[in-house]
Parts: C-alpha cells; sequence; structure tokens
C-alpha cells in the first residue's frame, strides 16, 4: 500500500481524495494547505493528518509518496523537496512554466530513484484508452490530421490570481487548453515537430491568454489544431476529432468514441461515462500507485510531459513573433 500526502488540499485534491477512497491499494494518510481553517474541514471529512507547511508533511515518516496540486509556479520548488525526502511524486499537469524547471524535476527524481508521475488525466479517460486502442490496432490506418477543441467558462469558481499571469504558469492554454494538446499528442504518439500559434487575450482583463488556436505539425507528417477557449460567454465544448487513412474517430468525455466509415458513424460500446473526471483519477492513482510498488516506467512520464511544455512555450513564441516556431528552437 502507498500512504499519501496530499500537497495543495484545495478543490482538485479534494477530486484526489475522493478517488483515493475507491482503492485498497492507496491510503490517504496527511493533507497540506496554507488556509488553516479550509485544511481542517479537509482533513475532518477525508481523514489524515493535517500539516499548513508541505515540508512538515514532507517530514511525516507515514508519507511514501505525493500528490502535488499546488499552483504551477510553485512546482518545481515542492518536488524538489519531495524527491529529497524520498516521497514518490504525482505531479499535477502543467508540469513547470519553463523548460529549465522540467529538466530539474526529472533530474531530481531520476537521482534520488523515486517515481514520477505527471497528471496527464485524459491518459486515463474510459473514451480515450478506448480510441487508444483503436488507433494502435491499426484498423483505421494511419493519422493524417486531427483537431481538438476545449472551449470552457474561464472564471469558473475555482478560478486563481496566478492562473491570470504568464509567468506564474497561467492562461487558458498552459491551464486547460493543454488537455487538448496533451489528449491529441498522445493519441497521434508522436512528437510535435514545429508550431504555428496565435494567443488572444479577448474576453477578460488579465494578461494571460483566455483564447488561442495552434497549429501542430508532427514527426510522423501528420497535422493537428488545437483550439483553446476560456470564454466569458458561450457553452462548454470538449471534443477530439481525427482523420485516418481507413475512417475516421471522434472521442468525447461523456457520449464517449464514435466511428466514421463507409458514410456512417457508428458508436463504440461502453465508452461513455457521465462520471468520466472521476473515473479517470481513480485510474490514474492505480497506476501510479502499480509504478511505485512494482518499479516499472510511469505511465505518463517526465520527459513526455516536459514535450508538452515545450510545445506551449513555442506557440507562445509563436504567437509573439508571428512566425512557425520548430521545437528545437523553442525558447525555455
Amino acid at each position: 500500500m502507498i500512504q499519501v500526502g496530499i500537497i495543495g488540499a484545495g478543490s482538485y485534491g479534494e477530486s484526489h481524495a475522493q478517488a483515493m477512497r475507491e482503492l485498497s491499494a492507496v491510503k490517504l494518510v496527511a493533507a497540506s494547505r496554507t488556509n488553516a481553517d479550509a485544511l481542517s474541514s479537509f482533513v475532518s471529512t477525508y481523514g489524515g493528518a493535517a500539516y499548513t507547511d508541505y515540508r512538515d508533511l514532507l517530514a511525516d515518516e507515514q508519507v511514501n509518496a505525493v500528490v502535488i496540486a499546488t499552483p504551477h509556479h510553485l512546482h518545481t520548488e515542492i518536488v524538489l523537496a519531495a524527491a529529497r525526502a524520498g516521497k514518490h511524486i504525482l505531479l499535477e499537469k502543467p508540469m513547470a512554466p519553463t523548460l529549465v524547471e522540467c529538466d530539474q524535476i526529472i533530474n531530481a527524481c531520476a537521482e534520488q530513484g523515486v517515481t514520477l508521475m505527471v497528471g496527464h488525466v485524459n491518459h486515463f479517460v474510459q473514451a480515450y484508452e478506448r480510441a487508444k486502442q483503436i488507433l494502435e490496432s491499426g484498423e483505421l490506418g494511419e493519422v493524417v490530421m486531427g483537431v481538438s477543441t476545449m472551449s470552457k467558462f474561464w472564471y469558473e469558481p475555482n478560478r486563481r490570481w496566478w492562473h491570470l499571469q504568464t509567468d506564474t504558469g497561467g492562461g487558458m492554454l498552459m491551464t486547460a487548453g493543454i488537455h487538448c494538446l496533451d489528449r491529441l499528442t498522445w493519441l497521434m504518439d508522436c512528437p510535435v515537430t514545429s508550431v504555428s500559434a496565435r494567443l488572444m487575450t479577448r474576453f477578460h482583463d488579465q494578461q494571460a491568454d483566455d483564447a488561442g488556436m495552434l497549429f501542430l505539425r508532427y514527426g510522423s507528417g501528420a497535422v493537428g489544431t488545437i483550439v483553446s477557449t476560456g470564454y466569458a460567454q458561450g457553452a462548454p465544448k470538449h471534443l477530439t476529432e481525427l482523420t485516418c487513412t481507413k475512417g475516421m474517430i471522434n472521442i468525447d468525455y461523456v457520449s464517449g468514441v464514435s466511428i466514421g466509415r463507409n458514410e456512417r458513424w457508428q458508436v463504440v460500446p461502453d465508452t461513455a461515462d457521465d462520471n468520466w473526471m472521476h473515473t479517470a483519477l481513480v485510474r490514474e492513482w492505480r497506476a501510479f500507485s502499480n509504478a511505485v510498488e512494482s518499479g516499472a516506467p510511469s505511465a505518463v512520464p517526465g520527459d513526455y510531459a516536459r514535450h508538452i511544455i515545450a510545445v506551449i512555450l513555442a506557440a507562445q513564441q509563436s504567437s509573439t513573433t508571428g512566425r512557425e516556431i520548430a521545437l528545437s528552437e523553442a525558447a525555455v
């Protein structure tokens, strides 16, 4: 059994706590948050020792693994401390705001021999797992192009000041649109080689982007488009569409997977899930605990998560310069 401490016991930390309840191999034993009242309420519901300083949580010998769900710009400092303390780490996305910090995280975990898994939760969504299997089977042939869209209300209740600043790893693309980039790149099973992008701030009074489009070239020759919109007024849309040489595939969190062939769409059975986020987090924790206990590579390794950050930084550079940016020249 892995005994877990949550560092950043806020709204998404609570989602992690609810997921852990589903697994006998995972036990929540501690939580950390700077807001003492909110922390007290959290542990009264989910149990475990309460620490207002994450360093005290890391000193707790009961804790052998942590999930880090803090503001993005605080990830690196906490990961380095957790690695030094010998704790296995499930790190919420985005990995870190810069490639230098991503490298520090990867190197520290490797040097200390602790498991690092980055929480790109779409890898564990039922519909996306099934779509990945279908693509890997070869029945749809090679992927030619894809479109991945996330349109959502930006000022949701858990929006904080650091989400609104670029220098703290904020903005719609880094915060939420990253899911579009991740799921398309994971399904493509190939790294991005260059990016052309336009990022904008059109709907809110903030420094970071709230909308953007990316055009991606993949090493396989496939291409993709990312639509990242944090609207003030609109309606949600979360969809990935892939065109392949032998058919098409659409993936939606709730309605599941559909295959397009022979002039009709056919729903793939057992891919719909009204409670998809909770189900995915349970699967994510199962994968993380298996990696910790077996010593096998994590399902979402640091190198992959670093690549996703590199693409976002290249998109920001492309938007600023007005030209296509090769990943090899992306600023850190």
